[in-house]
This record gives structure tokens, C-alpha cells and sequence, in this order.
């Protein structure tokens, strides 16, 4: 099997595994016990939360640990304008969110909140200008996310940050994707608040994490024994928390490394492609993009079906977001790009990781042009088209 579908999911290194098996077997203690047993749970808790702040550049104390990327976006949201909503109830965010953000400020929406949603040019880059002239003293939260999981376009979140500070309005991103993937301190970018997902850089599912800068106060999602000094409650998953600790650890060692050796392998796939295959677009910034990512939309022959035939050669591609992989529906992301829908119908994803080899690269080269010659034959929009 070759699997290139990196931005769905990783596979768990063998070193966090190694890691987690303690906590899942021997250490099964109750961190929040008062015995010794119980301490050495709570130092794996407290060692895992080191990790990750040492990774984005944090304060331990501004790490707060969650079941994954989906519960910390909607903490972030609801969290903030549930405490703040006094100050306003307007909230703004971009096109291209990740539905673990869209559907959090739809449910908003239905009660008493508005939200803007900002367009994206051809890149998928947000309109600053447009975020600007949209921010009103009623806004209370801005929410961009740092790296597209679809396409790989990152924002200018620098940029973002310091304009929403200067207006006194909080930022959230949406990290899932970048965290693990691009040297990130959040000191530097200005941000308020920042979703990290284990399983995104080969950690387990189930975990994640959410950075609160200090002084940012926002209302717990869960209510109950008061964990994570108040904002999420629930026993820890100490062998999940432990395996986001090491995965942290692996990723500030290795990222560095890994990011020029996969954006060679992404670089060749593409060339590739667009040598050998016609009719075929570059979706997502040529540059300004997570270094694993590669987005195409091969016209006049429909997404899925190509992934149906390379699953038949061995090899796991995506059509889009992991979360929408069943839908009949084009990517919105690509639709918000001004995509036609035609053309998104054709869309096709490969996210590289760390496993990922030249040898993995050949074999796409050499059986994805042979299907796509296939499909196009019985294509009646290739048949109109020639």
C-alpha cells in the first residue's frame, strides 16, 4: 500500500506508541488522585503539556489538552463568544473553514449570533482589506486557519493577528494542519487562542490540544470535575496525552529535516503530473502552501472515480477533507476559490508524510496517466471537448 492521504490522518510512530503502552497497561492511575501511584499519571500529564508548549513556543501553563482538533476549534468559538458576548455577538471567519469552525458559528448563528465569512482570491488567501472594512465594535471573535487541509494555502496569520489586536478583537486559527508540519511560535504570530490535533503528526486519534494565551477568558464546553484548571472537564487520557507529549517532541526535532525532503518528493509528483497529463490546474498557492500538499483538479473526468482506480493500484488519495470524502457535493473550499463546479468535481488531493518515498512518487507517475486516459475515453465531456 502506498498511502498519501498525510492531511486525513498519520500513522502512529512506533516511538509514540512505545510511549503511550505505561499508560495504557501498568500506569493506569487517576492523575488527579492524591496517592503516589497517582503522581506518576499526573507527571506524564504535565511532561506531555511541556512537550507541546516547547513545540509552538508557549507557556506550559497556556496548554490545555482536549480529544482532538474538532473539540478545541469549538471550545475556541463557543468558549469565547459564550464569555464575551456582552461586548457583541458578531463573529468573523473565512470561506474555506474547516467544518469543525462552519458548523460551531452556524449553531451560533441560530442563536443570536451573526457572522461574516470572508471570500478567498484564486489562491485561497483571505482579503485583508475585506477583514477590515468587516470588523465592527460588535465583533468579538476572528477565526482564520493557518494551513487549508484541502489545498495547503496558508494565511498571513502574522498579519491577521496584529490587525485584530490592534482592534481589540480575539484571534483564533485553526493549526490542526500546520502544527508538526511548519516551525510555528505563537509568541511571534500574536494569536489568542490555537487548535493542535494529535493524529495530524503521527500522534494518536482521540487527543489534541488547545493553546489559550495568558489572560484570555473563555467558558469551559464541558462541565463536570473542573480538569485543565477549569476549561475542560474530564478524567485525563493520560497514554493519548503522553503520546501528544512525544509526538511534539519528535516533530521539533525532525521537522526541520523532514519539510525540505517531502516538499522535493510534492515537487516531483507535480512536475510529473502536469509533464505527463493534460487539461490538469494547480489548486492552492504554487508556494505559499503546507510543504506535503498537493491539490489538482484533472478536467473532464470526475475525482472519485480516480481515486477508485488508484485504491485498485495500492494507492490512498483524497478527493478533499477526510470529513466530506463521502459527498456527492465539489469541495467548498474550491467552489469559495471560484472553482466551477465542473471543474472541483475533478479534484484530487495527495498529502506526503514522513513514510512517504521516491519509490512511492514512481509508482503514481506510472499508473496515474494510463487512468486517466482510461476515464477520458468514456468521458462525454472529454468527448465534447475534443
Amino acid at each position: 500500500m502506498i498511502y498519501l492521504d498525510y492531511n486525513a490522518t498519520t500513522p502512529l510512530d512506533e516511538r509514540v506508541l512505545q510511549k503511550m503502552i505505561p499508560y495504557l497497561k501498568d500506569i493506569y492511575s487517576n492523575p488527579s488522585s492524591v496517592y503516589r501511584f497517582a503522581q506518576e499519571s499526573k507527571r506524564a500529564v504535565e511532561d506531555a503539556r511541556a512537550q507541546v508548549a516547547d513545540l509552538i513556543s508557549a507557556n506550559p501553563t497556556e496548554v490545555f489538552f482536549t480529544s482532538g482538533g474538532t473539540e478545541s476549534d469549538n471550545t475556541a468559538i463557543k468558549g469565547i463568544c459564550s464569555q464575551h458576548q456582552n461586548r457583541g455577538k458578531h463573529i468573523i471567519i473565512s470561506k474555506i473553514e474547516h467544518h469543525a469552525i462552519l458548523h460551531p458559528v452556524e449553531f451560533l448563528e441560530k442563536n443570536g449570533f451573526k457572522a461574516t465569512y470572508l471570500d478567498v482570491d484564486e489562491f485561497g488567501i483571505i482579503d485583508l482589506k475585506q477583514l477590515s472594512e468587516s470588523i465592527t465594535k460588535n465583533t468579538v471573535l476572528v477565526s482564520v486557519m493557518y494551513g487549508n487541509n484541502e489545498v495547503g494555502t496558508i494565511q498571513p496569520i502574522k498579519k491577521i493577528a496584529a490587525f485584530c489586536r490592534s482592534k481589540e478583537v480575539y484571534f483564533h486559527t485553526d493549526a490542526v494542519q500546520a502544527v508538526g508540519k511548519l516551525k510555528l511560535n505563537v509568541k511571534e504570530l500574536g494569536v489568542d487562542l490555537l487548535s493542535i490535533s494529535a493524529h495530524k503528526f503521527y500522534g494518536p486519534k482521540g487527543v489534541g490540544a488547545l493553546y489559550v494565551k495568558k489572560g484570555v477568558k473563555l467558558w469551559p464546553l464541558l462541565h463536570g470535575g473542573g480538569h485543565e484548571r477549569g476549561l475542560r472537564s474530564g478524567t485525563e487520557n493520560v497514554a493519548g496525552i503522553a503520546g501528544l507529549g512525544e509526538a511534539a517532541r519528535l516533530a521539533k526535532i525532525e521537522l526541520p529535516e523532514e519539510e525540505v525532503r517531502i516538499k522535493k518528493l510534492r515537487d516531483r509528483l507535480q512536475k510529473g503530473i502536469l509533464k505527463s497529463i493534460s487539461e490538469v490546474k494547480l489548486n492552492g498557492h504554487p508556494e505559499q502552501r503546507l510543504a506535503n500538499t498537493l491539490n489538482i483538479c484533472i478536467k473532464y473526468i470526475e475525482g472519485e472515480s480516480i481515486l477508485i482506480n488508484l485504491d485498485f493500484e495500492g494507492i490512498c488519495a483524497s478527493s478533499g477533507s477526510a470529513c466530506t470524502s463521502g459527498s456527492l457535493e465539489p469541495s467548498h473550499v474550491l467552489l469559495a476559490m471560484g472553482m466551477p463546479h465542473e471543474i472541483a468535481h475533478g479534484s484530487l488531493r495527495f498529502s506526503l508524510g514522513k513514510y512517504t518515498s521516491d519509490k512511492d512518487i514512481d509508482k503514481v507517475l506510472e499508473v496515474l496517466p494510463p487512468i486517466v486516459e482510461r476515464l477520458r475515453k468514456i468521458s462525454p465531456f472529454w468527448q465534447k471537448k475534443k
